[in-house]
């Protein structure tokens, strides 16, 4: 299982830690923002392929942001997925 943490930018979490292993997302962690919301997302993607959660989290706005917490995630995924290539 390989170990990933992501600095977040443009919205409230600061952090993203999370581990991927036969390209499943296990033990998503946010580190700041909206522990409810956030708390929902990792419970509701736990064991999820990583590539399905950044179809459905990639360009999620927040408040006009342009961004999101989810959609950071998407991001960090996409970037650990890019990595193991």
């Amino acid at each position: 299982m390989a170990f990933y943490s992501y600095k977040t930018s443009g919205v409230c979490s600061s952090e993203i830690q999370f581990e991927i292993k036969d390209g499943k997302i296990y033990h998503v962690q946010f580190i700041g923002g909206c522990p409810g919301n956030l708390q929902a997302i990792s419970k509701l993607v736990e064991g999820t392929e990583a590539s399905k959660v950044v179809g459905l989290l990639a360009g999620n706005d927040c408040g006009g942001k342009g961004t999101s917490c989810a959609d950071q995630l998407a991001l960090a995924l996409q970037a650990a997925l890019n990595s193991q290539k």
